[in-house]
């Protein structure tokens, strides 16, 4: 690596762009409700837009993925800065669904961005210490969600508006240009390793590749779905409902911060069964509980989904080196694209269940109180049909944990 490279410095901006990015989550979730009412949006509308950031986002990672080696991290986070800023922009000043549609799209094309360039330029910088960096790195995911509900919930307090809250992300975004704008990047990891491009494309047709990428849907899918939507679906169950996806990304925060010993002592493959394990648990809570133990939920199914997102890709990173930043950027790219899919069905799902427990023939002046009534039992159906998911992952996780031990004493 060229001694002009600033580990620390790249591994700060990078750790900006990726504020940006859960600043953008954080936010979202926080004031969907509310731009729901002043556009008039339905349920399924409010999951269309919030999907799109979702579908922005593998679009950007799969072509950023195939590019990244060619044109270099730094113009490719360029284009991130751009895409940040006109989203940003394009929300504050949206007007009703299509505004809102294309500003979200905007801002998932930006945030998919960052993470096709940012996973290969942390894996570049700290080659012997991969997955312990990516969860650094990724706490930063949780710490902005946290950052940016918090954001929500106090701007609310004290009557400032959505469009001050959407905002505050213009910050991050102009100081992660600048910073990255006066650094100089090193080479991807399989480009100074000399990994042909054909055995990387070879590498990804590896069972056990295509086995992992499985896997993503359901980590991301269990993650970011129900941390993006937990206000809606119980927020007539909670008058806090907000607050249990800050309890839930600050337990993440924590978790991250502390990963290199966790990691070291249960190994990738054994820390994503535990965490399996945590969200099923978590989720059943969240879905079966009112007052308090909500909170006790949250806390659980934060640790639960803690570790999934950096160290399915540290896993990756470590144990199939040669799919290089393609690899990464394709295990990230499918887990939001599951997650996009997964919650236009669920809001649409969701409406239907608030709609079948409507009685016909209410008078208008109950409708509001039974509406209410049905949201409350709605929302957590939709999170116990969620909790299929972990359930189906833990049984995943068992078997590749026999995996990885077989080929352990095999290469012995």
């Amino acid at each position: 690596m060229s001694k002009n490279i600033q580990t620390n410095r790249l591994f700060v901006a990078s750790c900006l762009a990726l504020l940006v990015t859960s600043l953008s989550f954080g936010i979202r979730a926080g004031v969907l409700s509310q731009q729901g009412i002043d556009f008039h949006l339905t349920n399924g509308q409010l999951g269309t837009i919030a999907s799109t950031a979702f579908l922005g986002f593998p679009l950007a990672m799969l072509v950023g993925g195939t590019i990244v080696d060619i044109i270099g991290m730094k113009r490719l986070l360029v284009l991130a800065f751009i895409f940040h800023l006109a989203g940003i922009v394009l929300t504050i000043y949206a007007t009703g669904y299509w505004s809102l549609f294309f500003s979200t799209l905007l801002i998932g094309i930006a945030n998919g961005t960052v993470e096709a360039s940012c996973n290969p330029l942390v894996t570049a910088l700290f080659p012997t210490n991969k997955t312990t960096k990516l969860n650094h790195f990724h706490l930063w995911f949780p710490g902005g969600i946290v950052i940016g509900t918090l954001i929500v919930f106090l701007f609310n307090k004290i009557g400032l508006g959505m469009n001050l809250q959407v905002g505050m992300m213009l910050i991050p975004t102009i100081l992660y240009g600048y910073f990255f704008s006066k650094l100089e990047f090193p080479e991807t990891e399989r480009v100074s390793s000399g990994v042909s491009s054909s055995e990387m494309y070879k590498s990804l047709l590896s069972p056990l590749f295509i086995f992992m990428i499985i896997c993503m849907f359901g980590t991301a899918i269990t993650e970011l779905f129900t941390g993006q939507w937990i206000d809606i679906l119980l927020k007539n169950v909670s008058d806090n409902a907000i607050l249990l996806l800050t309890i839930e990304t600050g337990i993440m925060v924590i978790g991250r911060a502390f990963a290199g010993p966790v990691v070291h002592k249960f190994s990738p493959s054994g820390v994503l069964l535990i965490s399996a394990i945590l969200a099923a648990a978590g989720l059943y809570l969240l879905g079966h509980s009112t007052g308090n133990m909500l909170f006790a939920g949250a806390i659980l199914f934060g640790i639960g989904v803690c570790y999934f997102w950096p160290t399915m890709l540290g896993f990756v990173s470590e144990n199939l080196p040669k799919t290089g930043a393609v690899g990464i950027n394709l295990m990230g790219g499918a887990g939001m694209f599951a997650v996009s899919v997964y919650m236009i069905f669920m809001s649409d799902f969701y409406d239907k269940l608030v709609n079948a427990k409507i009685p016909v023939g209410t008078a208008d002046a109950d409708l509001a109180a039974v509406t209410n009534e049905a949201k409350k039992l709605a929302g957590p159906e939709v999170i116990n049909a969620t909790l299929m998911i972990p359930l189906i992952l833990i049984v995943a996780f068992i078997g590749l944990n026999i995996y990885m031990k077989n080929r352990k004493a095999a290469t012995a």
